[in-house]
């Protein structure tokens, strides 16, 4: 498997040799003066016109009282929200304005949904101890994530169709790891659905939950104009990656400002059965294009 450190920072790029001998510096531009504070509160209105979100927020300490505002945010953000919807976030305070940022849903039946899961996986990936690893022919483990519209999504929605699957985060720059993954993933897409194949559900889930919000992925999807129709971007609490990784047997580790890790595609039947993987980012649309026609 290759293995690759992508940058969650844009001040070095450093590459492993099983991927090429080569560096990259880039100047880091001075960060604004900013604070950052976390914040709960219920969405009252989207503003589309002026990017702003309307909030009735808690007290945040430290900084004031419980009332209602309006808010900065990104556009997958803005999509996505919905008046009604309880969030937590971060309220950025800049000298042009108020942002939020690392918006998540905070009602209680999801939180109890993804946390009830993240237990479920941990305990299934602790009894399997050294045999964590899933090989071809066993079940995908069952697990509960956030969709880039913020809905809880279990594995089991997937259950009769055919899924491909893979790994990814929205920040990494190195275009043959994860932006070369995406684009593969794009042309299966089209491939399968030009040449017939049924049932077809593509899932890319992320390396890096603690930026990669259900926000961010739905702006990562709108910039590369993905169609989402059959392709979830999935994220949620670390510990469910975790041992998602563990038990699909993608190594993943943090060094300072920079994420080492392999890759691999993994095809799942109808049956929720492992039955073929490639590893790396160089797989080929054809080969599984071919074998989803065959299931």
């Amino acid at each position: 498997m290759r293995l690759a450190a992508c940058l969650l920072m844009t001040a070095v790029a450093w590459i492993a040799p099983g991927c090429a001998k080569q560096a990259a510096t880039a100047a880091v531009p001075a960060a604004p003066a900013e604070k950052r504070y976390p914040l709960t509160g219920e969405i009252v209105k989207t503003d589309a016109e002026h990017s702003h979100l309307i909030v009735m927020h808690d007290e945040i300490k430290g900084f004031m009282g419980a009332m209602t505002m309006e808010f900065k945010v990104s556009k997958g953000d803005l999509t996505i929200a919905k008046p009604g919807e309880h969030i937590r976030a971060e309220l950025v305070v800049r000298d042009n304005g108020l942002y939020l940022e690392k918006i998540w849903p905070d009602d209680a039946a999801t939180q109890r949904a993804l946390d009830a899961a993240a237990k479920a996986l941990a305990q299934d990936t602790a009894m399997r101890g050294k045999e964590a690893y899933r090989e071809i022919g066993e079940n995908l483990p069952e697990f509960t994530l956030l969709d880039q519209e913020g809905r809880a999504v279990a594995g089991s929605r997937f259950r009769g169709k055919q899924i491909v699957l893979n790994f990814i985060f929205s920040r990494c720059p190195i275009a043959t790891m994860c932006p070369a993954a995406t684009l593969r993933m794009a042309e299966l897409q089209k491939a399968a659905q030009a040449t017939g194949a049924k049932d077809v559900e593509l899932i890319s889930i992320s390396l890096d939950p603690e930026y990669d919000t259900p926000g961010v992925l739905k702006e990562y999807a709108q910039i590369r104009g993905l169609d989402t129709t059959n392709w979830s971007f999935l994220t949620g609490p670390d510990a469910a990656v975790r041992h998602l990784l563990a038990q699909l047997g993608i190594i993943r580790e943090f060094e300072g400002n920079t994420i080492k890790h392999t890759l691999a595609t993994v095809l799942i039947n109808a049956e929720g059965k492992i039955t073929y993987r490639v590893d790396g980012s160089t797989w080929l649309v054809e080969d599984f294009v071919r074998r989803l026609k065959k299931e």
